[in-house]
């Protein structure tokens, strides 16, 4: 009867902690057998249990060695190869919008961090180290660095999955890899003051001579009155905006949620019907917020363009005001915060709030619900007069220079002459007696 197979467990320490290997003797010949480190998730105990596998295996004649070809080196590909082929396989599942935010957090934090490694390089220690990495940098708040560590996970999944890595590092105690976000209360515009100041500020940008982008208002007046993503905006088109129903269609958005269609407030039917005459083009595919060359807006160009500088005019023109000032991060999907607070103050639900915005988490909805049944009855009824385009003049420039000029004899009603007809006396909201023709013209096209 043969002696039963024996052997041994080899530790030796190494830079990613303690390696591990099994050393024994099978079918007359010895045999070295590498297993991996720490780093990989081995410790004695698991090598100890490889060990009496394997001789068990021996013992049954089951066990044969894994054929060595001295040429090939063990397929271990870099991250900044693998990453790229990664995203790359996803394009055709998902949204360009998606792709473009995944490509944004590789090519910006991960890739910068992680492009000379290999996939086995990338241990739980280093996943930690871009973590404080991250941190130190002060670029990216907390929320955002988590996103950047889920998607290496991501990525490292399949790695996994392929056995390219014994684990995946990020899985190992997600809740260690990431940092701890603290929620924030939502960024918002809750009171009508600071959004008339930012539809006059961008109303001011757009009128001014040396000003190379237009539709400013409109933009703003769209991200304020109906809720869209930067991205839905800049990639909206006049056949999604039906004037005449008072719906603007979704199609371009990052989840399935966010196709939607979305009711057009009459402060906002206001805005788009006026901006649609002052385009160069209403043709059904022709975008409705284009750049000045008729090209698509991206969100670095919307932010830079139309964004900020709205942002800075409208605070100046609350000191000069002497209003509240706008809150600190105001964006563009504060903005899109924003829809929702109005939308609650006019009363609506939290689901139709949920669906006008495209959300499915009812979180956030809920959080802007609360907050906004603290208002006082007053306020409530000032944004709703701004929804409804009937309050415009006492909130922003057109009552401080009404007050300045002298008052004109009352005319009776209905009796406006085609000679300095002026403001009618019995028109809607802002709209001038000027503008009504224009209106009638873009609803009918």
């Amino acid at each position: 009867m043969a002696p039963r197979a024996r052997g041994q467990v080899i530790e030796r320490p190494t830079r990613n902690g303690r390696s591990f290997a099994l050393r024994f003797r099978a079918y007359g010949q010895r045999h070295y057998v590498p297993l991996g480190d720490t780093a990989d998730g081995w410790d004695r105990a698991r090598a100890e249990r490889e060990l009496r596998h394997v001789l068990a295996d021996i013992d049954r004649g089951l066990w044969a060695p894994v054929r060595q070809v001295a040429a090939v080196a063990p397929v271990d590909p870099g991250f900044h190869v693998f990453a790229s082929e990664w995203i790359e396989a996803r394009r055709r599942e998902l949204r360009e919008a998606t792709i473009l935010d995944y490509s944004w957090q590789l090519s910006n934090h991960l890739l910068p961090f992680f492009h000379k490694h290999q996939l086995s390089q990338i241990t739980v220690a280093e996943v930690d180290r871009y973590r404080e990495h991250k941190v130190r940098e002060g670029v990216l708040s907390a929320e955002s660095i988590n996103k950047t560590i889920t998607r290496l996970g991501q990525i490292l999944a399949v790695a996994e999955e392929r056995d390219l890595i014994a684990r995946n590092p990020v899985r190992v105690n997600t809740r260690n890899r990431k940092l701890k976000a603290r929620r924030q209360r939502p960024v918002y515009l809750d009171t009508a003051e600071p959004i008339a100041a930012l539809l006059d500020a961008a109303t001011d940008l757009d009128a001014r001579p040396e000003a190379r982008t237009a539709g400013r208002r409109a933009l703003i007046a769209t991200l304020v009155f109906a809720g869209l993503r930067i991205g839905e905006a800049c990639s909206l088109r006049w056949s999604d905006v039906d004037l005449a129903g008072g719906q603007i269609t979704v199609r371009n958005s990052k989840t399935d949620a966010g196709e939607r269609e979305v009711r057009i407030v009459p402060a906002l039917r206001q805005e788009l019907t006026t901006h649609k005459v002052s385009v160069s083009s209403v043709e059904p595919d022709a975008l409705v917020f284009p750049t000045s060359t008729g090209s698509r807006r991206d969100k670095d160009n919307a932010r830079e363009r139309v964004i900020r500088p709205v942002v800075k005019r409208a605070a100046e023109l609350l000191a000069e005001r002497g209003q509240e000032p706008l809150p600190d991060g105001l964006s563009a999907h504060k903005l899109r915060h924003t829809f929702a607070s109005l939308l609650v103050a006019c009363g609506e639900d939290p689901a139709y709030v949920m669906a006008q915005m495209g959300h499915t988490d009812p979180a956030f909805t809920l959080r802007v619900y609360a907050h906004a049944m603290r208002r006082d009855e007053d306020a409530r009824k000032r944004l709703k007069a701004l929804l409804e385009g009937t309050d415009w003049a006492p909130l922003g420039t057109i009552e401080r220079q009404r007050a300045t000029k002298p008052r004109r004899p009352a005319r009776p009603r209905n009796a406006e002459r085609p000679t300095g007809a002026g403001r009618s006396s019995d028109g809607h909201g802002w709209f001038r007696t000027s503008d009504l023709s224009r209106v009638k013209r873009a609803l009918s096209r």
